[in-house]
């Protein structure tokens, strides 16, 4: 019992020290093994440290590159100690989010499994404190030009739990992720996640057809006020070009004008 806290403290001095200097260690998922075995264990209500091990601990874990060794290890952990106070659950979103990869699929298919079993644990109001920056991100997701994140991210909708959290809390989400939902219709290269894109806008036009058609009329205003912005750029960058092309030709050199330096010492 006496040597509990020294062990805590020398395990998280392992993991500090991987996460923020190394990335090198042998040992990351057996000593996570571990440590779900005694989280396990954990009596209500959880401790202050307990909350602070998962914040500076068990979040930034997501970070190294070789999160694939220890994920599912990782990922119990993380679940044991949400299962036992859900509050903690909208932590747990904020931090995936702040992790979240940009350019490496196969970790964002892990990140996105991980969020599947946390939203699953999720209360309402949890969820609807971090639903906004959730759902940007899950528009991003449908988008992603690699069809298995894209078609992971569909896959939420499979839940039940967390299309009902979705439902109760579409007039939020649908504006955010409608954008999404309509480019890939129209343009995304993968037939599977083209078809899986048909079946989310009929679920929102079924249940609240008003939602859709505000959705879809802010969306097509939108998109042309990007058209005229990109011919406005165009046209900007054409008289540029003319312009360019007589100073070119005619005989006078081109002049950058030049303001002197008017708070320096005359010579």
């Amino acid at each position: 019992m006496i040597h509990r806290p020294f062990i805590r403290k020398a395990i998280n001095n392992i993991f500090f020290r991987f996460i923020f200097e190394t990335e090198k260690h042998n040992g990351i998922a057996e000593l996570l093994e571990i440590l779900g075995s005694i989280i396990n264990g954990f009596v209500l209500p959880l401790k202050e440290e307990h909350k602070v091990f998962l914040v500076r601990v068990l979040i930034p874990l997501h970070k190294p590159k070789c999160l694939a060794m220890y994920h599912q290890q990782l990922s119990y952990c993380i679940m044991q100690i949400v299962e036992k106070n859900c509050k903690l659950a909208d932590t747990v979103i904020r931090g995936l989010l702040k992790y979240w990869p940009i350019t490496n699929s196969s970790k964002e298919v892990m990140f996105l499994n991980e969020l599947e079993e946390v939203l699953e644990a999720t209360q309402p109001p949890e969820f609807q404190r971090c639903m906004v920056p959730l759902f940007h991100q899950i528009a991003r997701c449908l988008n992603c030009l690699h069809f298995q994140v894209a078609e992971r991210a569909f896959s939420l909708w499979n839940n039940d739990h967390i299309e009902n959290l979705i439902i109760q809390n579409r007039k939020v989400i649908l504006p955010i992720i409608f954008p999404a939902l309509e480019k890939n219709a129209r343009n995304h290269w993968n037939q599977a996640v083209h078809s899986l894109t048909l079946n989310v806008p009929k679920i929102y036009y079924d249940l609240d057809p008003e939602l859709f058609e505000e959705c879809l009329l802010k969306f097509q205003e939108d998109e042309s006020k990007e058209d005229e912005i990109e011919v406005r750029r165009e046209t900007r960058w054409k008289c540029l070009e003319e312009l360019a092309e007589k100073k070119a030709s005619g005989s006078e050199a081109v002049l950058v004008p030049y303001e002197a330096n008017t708070n320096g010492a005359s010579g």
